[in-house]
């Protein structure tokens, strides 16, 4: 592979004839992988930095063989529902990036509830967010969820404008519901939290979202397919619906996360808050049939939905009181690799469809990112598929310090990451990315 100007401009199967003035890297024993993509990180910069900001999450990236991220834009203050909001957010997080990055936009409740909300959904997307984020059910009051009815304008309109929207999918009159009697009953365990959000929530949130679809695709200003991508699949079921829609010719993707993959309900019992996210991770048949539809395809890819805080707001007493969240981006390739490819349940080139490729392509961002070609940015990472390690919290990068992985070994190591044909991370010395290296992609 020769790199010239942080592009790749040749890939041969034998060896390359490296130019003049070239510095060679002896990559021996070693696989060259796609610089991975996580396409829903929350980095809170502007707003929430007591939990994490933009400066360590993109160094945990680095780290873990991310080498772009996609913000979402609830977690910020303010939320990037406007491109006032955007431009806010670009003039302090640029200045920290580590690895490149992209935008989500948002399409809130408190968006709708404006006259000009159009208006702003159109200046973001020509201002390049991937996709309009939207909840069926929040807890924030800074980013408030959306109607049925809502939800196919928003749907309908970013279709005019070509963008997908991303939809937190479950039920919210269930959820409620569940929740209120739960803390009538007094019960304020770990099992009350899982009972709360288990199934069918986000199934039925998943049939909510696909009828919105197909209800906006044929209302105006819907000029072209309306596209959603469901985030953060913790529930078989779900992730079904989700494939028969698309078989029927719906425009609908879905991602799960790590933490889906890895864990069931019953570890709370040894993890409790460290394990508490929204969705709630499920049971053993569904992480079990989670990783089936994300080897055939059902499933699209994996993010991470990192969201981290400090121990003190997972460690509150309560369970209903700590914080929903986990770290995530840093562990997110090695997880894969070792639970995924040497586990025998994917094969490499379906790893890099779902840490790379597909995600790539869903966010227009294809043209640069997502595989080892000519033309693409030099986003490569070089991966030891022998070494085996030891997941340890206070090593990482994210300003949590904590981890659900904590003491879990992994196949297959981090060992050098590129951007842009630079270095950014070495094993051995650490992260050597400088702040602002990281460049803004537009869909």
């Amino acid at each position: 592979m020769v790199v010239r100007g942080g592009r790749i401009v040749e890939v041969a199967d034998g060896e390359v004839r490296a130019p003049g003035g070239c510095e060679p890297i002896d990559a021996g024993g070693l696989l060259a992988l796609p610089g991975a993509i996580d396409s829903h990180v929350h980095f809170d910069t502007p707003g929430f930095t007591e939990r994490e900001d933009f400066e360590h999450g993109t160094a945990a990236a680095a780290a873990g063989g991310v080498t772009t991220v996609i913000d979402m834009p609830c977690t910020s203050l303010p939320p990037v529902t406007s491109v006032r909001a955007m431009e806010r957010k670009l003039a302090v997080i640029r200045p920290m990036a580590r690895v490149d990055f992209a935008l989500w936009g948002g399409a809130s409740g408190n968006l709708l509830a404006g006259r000009g909300w159009r208006e702003d959904l159109e200046g973001l997307a020509r201002a390049g967010v991937v996709g309009f984020k939207a909840y069926l059910i929040s807890g924030m009051e800074t980013f408030t969820e959306l109607g049925e009815e809502q939800l196919v304008e928003v749907l309908a309109e970013a279709a005019r404008l070509g963008v997908p929207v991303g939809l937190h999918a479950e039920d919210p009159g269930r959820v409620r519901e569940r929740s209120r009697e739960l803390v009538e009953a007094g019960r304020d365990g770990w099992e009350a939290v899982a009972l709360a959000r288990a199934e069918p929530v986000e199934e039925e949130g998943v049939v909510m979202g696909l009828a919105a679809l197909r209800r906006a695709q044929g209302k105006p200003p819907a000029r072209a397919r309306c596209a959603l991508h469901v985030v953060h699949v913790g529930a078989a079921a779900a992730a079904a619906r989700i494939g028969a829609a698309r078989r029927s010719g719906q425009d609908v993707t879905a991602e799960t996360c790590p933490h889906y993959l890895a864990f069931t309900r019953d570890d709370f019992a040894t993890l409790g808050p460290y394990l508490k996210t929204a969705p709630v991770v499920k049971t053993a048949a569904d992480r079990d049939g989670l990783w089936r539809a994300l080897a055939d395809g059902t499933l699209d890819f994996v993010a991470t939905d990192h969201a981290p805080c400090p121990r003190a707001e997972k460690e509150t007493g309560g369970a209903w009181g700590a914080y929903g969240g986990v770290p995530g981006v840093e562990t997110m390739l090695p997880f894969l690799l070792s639970e995924g490819v040497f586990a025998g349940r994917m094969d490499l080139a379906r790893l890099v469809e779902v840490t790379s490729g597909a995600a790539a392509r869903r966010w227009g961002i294809w043209g640069r990112k997502g595989s080892l070609e000519a033309g693409k940015d030099a986003d490569v990472v070089l991966v030891d598929p022998d070494a085996t390690w030891v997941v340890r919290g206070e090593e990482l990068h994210s300003k949590a310090g904590w981890t659900p992985f904590e003491g879990r070994a992994f196949r297959g190591k981090v060992m050098r990451t590129f951007v842009r044909g630079r270095q950014v991370y070495d094993a051995g010395a650490g992260v050597l990315g400088e702040p602002g290296w990281g460049e803004f992609i537009r869909r």
